[in-house]
């Protein structure tokens, strides 16, 4: 029994008539003819009474008759859904994010944005470090990340630059190089004005192109950054500044975080650094969701250039 043979059977059996069913369907009749003998003979009964008007369905033939109109919508059905996940209007999609990506108001604009445009899409959400984004990313695990500079740049993984910030000096509040503040002014710094802090920056692993290209400054400033603490995450950074156990440099996005214990100040030397937020994909296996969405962003992001 095959599809072709039911919806024949459907066919012939709403017209009540061979020869206007093969009408109906495009075809002559006797190859349909010899489809439903196929398919009484392959079901053992008889499907349909011949008699002058037409045919008639027999008892075998009322009950195929149900279970096939079912199996014919069920195939319809999957059929539409595998059309939309291959045009990526359905399907599931997989983002994981760093912490200070998250924090840019680009990341919740965007999330939302897609489930706006695309319902039919389930994004699945997570957070990690640049490295472990990637780390997913070229395993086949993930299906976008966004994330400030690469940790690495994995054969067959893309990078869109989306936006780009300035960088801002993160102080615990009440810390001396505040005393310049002229009328409650935040003051501007320069790198120099870092030179005797006690740095706390995301390790080498989770931003290594930030985190080289600060200390690389700072020696061109002409002194030795005095980096105290490394951690994982933005967020851990900057619960640590709060806490008075540092200053730290962090994307302007995150201006705001512990706004009760945190001063940020802009940076006057920082030069061409900057810190850039990046969409990572699977640049070979662009099509479907995953498609959607990048080009989603790429419009979003427009917005915010």
């Amino acid at each position: 029994m095959d599809l072709r043979q039911l919806r024949y059977f459907v066919a012939v059996a709403e017209a009540g008539h061979i020869t206007r069913a093969a009408e109906r369907l495009g075809i002559r009749q006797p190859p349909l003819s010899q489809q439903i003998k196929a398919l009484e003979a392959h079901v053992g009964l008889p499907l349909f009474r011949r008699h002058a008007r037409g045919v008639a369905l027999t008892e075998a033939g009322r009950q195929l008759l149900a279970d096939a109109r079912g199996i014919l919508r069920d195939v319809a059905a999957l059929e539409e859904r595998l059309t939309h996940a291959r045009t990526g209007l359905q399907g599931r999609l997989s983002i994981t994010f760093t912490s200070s990506a998250a924090a840019h108001r680009f990341t919740p604009t965007v999330l939302q944005a897609c489930r706006q445009t695309y319902p039919g899409i389930a994004l699945v959400l997570g957070e990690d470090n640049a490295a472990g984004i990637l780390d997913a990313l070229a395993g086949g695990r993930l299906d976008c990340g966004l994330l400030r500079v690469p940790t690495a740049r994995p054969d067959g993984i893309a990078f869109d630059t989306l936006l780009r910030e300035p960088l801002l000096v993160a102080l615990p509040a009440g810390h001396r190089l505040l005393a310049r503040r002229r009328g409650g002014a935040t003051p501007t710094l320069r790198l120099r004005d870092l030179a005797q802090e006690d740095l706390i920056l995301v390790r080498r692993p989770g931003a290594p192109g930030l985190y080289a290209s600060l200390l690389e400054l700072c020696r061109a400033a002409g002194f030795e950054p005095r980096v105290a603490l490394e951690v994982d995450r933005m967020m851990t950074n900057l619960n640590l500044v709060a806490a008075g156990a540092g200053v730290s440099v962090v994307p302007a996005s995150m201006r705001g975080t512990h706004a009760h214990a945190v001063v940020y100040c802009p940076l006057a030397d920082a030069g061409t650094l900057d810190a850039p937020l990046s969409l990572a994909y699977r640049a070979d296996e662009l099509g479907g969701a995953r498609a959607r969405f990048v080009t989603l962003a790429r419009k979003v992001a427009q917005r915010y250039a």
